[in-house]
Formats: C-alpha cells, structure tokens, sequence
C-alpha cells in the first residue's frame, strides 16, 4: 500500500515564512498555518516566529490543549525530510575542571586573611618583647 504523504526538504518550508505563506514544523509534519494567523490566540507573530526551523520545543513549552493538537490535522500538508532539519545548537555546562580555579580564590580569600592575622599577632609578640 503506498503512501501519499508529501515529504518536503527543509530548504522548500523555510521559504514559507511570512503572513503571506507560513508553514512550520512540530514533530516532523508540516503544517500551513496561514490561514489560521488572523485566529490564533498568541497573534500572528508567534506562528511567523516558528518558521524556518523545527517549532517542536516552542509548541510543546506552551502546553496546547487536546483541542489545539487536534485542529492542527486540519493545516497538516506533509511530513518534513529528517535529515535536512539542521540540528539544534545546545548548551552544554562547563565541565568539573573548568571550575578548580573558582575553588583555588575560594581558598586563598580565606587563607589570605588568616595568615595576614598571624603576621599581625607574630609582630605584636615580637615588639612586647623587644
């Protein structure tokens, strides 16, 4: 049995873009907003907004309601091409290692007064019994 859903590279939904032609991405379907714009309840701009990646994490953060999920079949065009989704930049903390010198001024804020007070006590021991 064949399938006859539309698959579309990256490079031809980005150019949906616009309040004229906005096509997103959310779980590798494609999806033509436009008609929709003028309703959606966070305005025209966070559709428009979407485009020209994959909108997966921005949809889900939002927590659409079973209703919204269920509209979107209805602006569903196609499936997206994988492979041709540029993969999303993440952020990564900086490694154990790069966090000793943050512990080195730790200890040297404390050592340094510690021992600038036995300099202090050593001096005034030394001058009582000169």
């Amino acid at each position: 049995m064949a399938s006859n859903v539309k698959v579309y590279s990256f490079e031809e939904v980005a150019k949906h873009n616009n309040k004229e032609a906005c096509w997103i991405i959310v779980s590798g379907k494609v999806y033509d907003v436009t008609p929709f714009l003028d309703d959606h309840p966070g305005g025209d701009d966070v559709l428009v907004s979407a485009t020209e990646k994959d909108a997966t994490d921005e949809f889900e953060f939002v927590g659409h309601s079973d209703s919204a999920i269920e509209m979107m079949k209805k602006y569903y065009i196609g499936d997206i091409d994988r492979p041709a989704v540029p993969v999303k930049q993440t952020h990564s903390p900086p490694s154990p290692q790069n966090q000793s010198p943050g512990f080195a001024i730790k200890i040297l804020q404390f050592l340094v007064p510690l021992l600038i007070l036995g300099l202090a006590f050593a001096l005034q021991y030394y001058h009582k019994r000169v």
